[in-house]
């Protein structure tokens, strides 16, 4: 009998929201996640291309946000393919960047933005695949 090695088939932040239907337009409109119902009124969860993010509305503390935005401490990191066409469009529908679309040192091509809850999400693409 052979042991297989084990493989996750998904992996999604769960994000605690104070504007549970604010956080939803966002996604929606400015990443292009849909939205089933809302659970319990106080749960969502969005999909985008086998993707998922968990929006619960529950309390988290102003100072903790800050301290994460000064720092450039990530919620969120996710790979992109077509990052420049994301990020124009995130752009184009008046997203907060943070930091824009620049190489890094690693071989990356980032940029930041915040969602309205104050989370720092970063989108990236290897500059270099092989």
């Amino acid at each position: 009998m052979s042991v297989t090695e084990p493989r996750l088939a998904s992996f999604a932040p769960q994000l605690l929201v104070d504007d549970l239907d604010g956080a939803i337009a966002f996604y929606r409109d400015v990443l292009g996640f849909s939205f089933g119902p809302v659970w319990g009124g106080f749960y969502a969860i969005g999909e985008r291309d086998g993707f998922a993010v968990h929006l619960k509305c529950a309390p988290k503390t102003a100072e903790d946000r800050e301290h994460r935005r000064q720092h450039e401490h990530l919620d969120v990191y996710a790979g992109v393919i077509g990052v420049r066409a994301l990020y124009d469009a995130c752009t184009a529908k008046g997203a907060t960047i943070l930091k824009p679309l620049a190489p890094t040192p690693w071989g990356t091509i980032d940029f930041y933005l915040e969602d309205p809850e104050g989370y720092i999400i970063a989108f990236g693409e290897n500059e270099n695949p092989d």
